[in-house]
């Protein structure tokens, strides 16, 4: 099951959903299948965990709850927006309407990717943007449902990343409301708190055994890793890497220079906009991790 639960939850989820889109179902049905894979992400966090102490709440849930339903919010009324903004652009017939749905839906994936991987890089090297991704990188623990927690600022950054060509082209709703869903199903892979053993899928897809590396706090360690949904981009990028004889705990988690970042909702909101931005030493990378880092260099 632990070799099974990252293809059969993204191929089932997103499958499923191609499918009864393509088949007449309203859109309105994605919501209530997403919250069936939050409660099926979190089931099998229980039965395989990585590491057992995430699956306890660290006064943090009631956060991420708020954050998860203020940016799935957004992404919906994003979505329902589409018709509004098709009726400012101008129709140049660029897209393959006459494409069925899914291999529509295949070709937004790698595009919308990029763009966001993209946005994803510039956060970690211009100081304005690190301001509001920090939000998402002060975790302290990784479970599917906080790779729902982002500053909603930033989390429109990355859609207009993502999607603004793809609009620009005539991307049609039900496309977009997929792609959408896509993401969120995606995001709960890559945090997963699942034990999950992928195996080659580790060269195609950034699920959660590559995406740990990323929330590494000690500096620029953590600079890696960063697609969301492909892990070929990383390698394209030079920011690739998976070394698997280091096991990424709580205390390796958050930002390393800012342990004392605000964990209540509102107050990371406001974060981002401090003149002053504390300053600590940066955490001391652990010999464990140093020699895992040269053995797998």
């Amino acid at each position: 099951m632990r070799s099974l639960f990252g293809p059969v939850f993204f191929l089932g989820f997103i499958g499923l959903a191609v499918f009864m889109i393509s088949h007449g179902v309203a859109l309105g049905w994605l919501p209530a299948l997403l919250v069936v894979a939050i409660v099926l992400s979190y089931a099998c966090e229980k039965r395989w965990p990585y590491q057992v102490n995430w699956n306890k709440s660290q006064k943090d849930t009631a956060r991420d709850y708020t954050h998860a339903a203020v940016n799935e919010t957004f992404n919906v009324l994003g979505v329902a927006a589409i018709p509004l903004l098709a009726m400012w652009l101008p129709d140049r017939e660029l897209w393959p309407k006459d494409w069925p749905l899914g291999f529509q839906f295949l070709l937004v994936l790698p595009i919308a990717d990029l763009g966001i991987t993209l946005v994803h890089y510039a956060s970690h090297r211009w100081p304005l943007l690190w301001r509001l991704h920090a939000v998402h990188h002060s975790v302290t623990r990784m479970y599917g449902f906080n790779g729902l927690m982002k500053h909603p600022l930033h989390q429109m950054l990355e859609a207009l990343g993502g999607t603004l060509p793809l609009l620009l082209l005539g991307m049609p709703l039900e496309v977009a409301a997929l792609l959408a869903f896509a993401i969120a199903i995606q995001l709960l892979l890559q945090h997963s708190n699942v034990d999950m053993r992928i195996g080659w899928l580790r060269y195609i897809f950034a699920w959660a055994p590559l995406h740990r590396l990323h929330h590494l706090k000690y500096g620029t360690a953590g600079d890696v890793n960063f697609a969301l949904f492909f892990s070929f981009w990383d390698r394209l990028l030079g920011t690739a890497l998976d070394y698997r004889r280091y096991t990424v705990t709580d205390n390796d988690l958050g930002i390393g220079d800012r342990p004392d970042y605000p964990v209540a909702y509102l107050a990371q909101l406001v974060e981002p906009f401090r003149r002053e931005q504390p300053a600590h030493p940066p955490a001391p990378v652990p010999a464990t991790l140093r020699e895992a880092l040269i053995k797998d260099s």
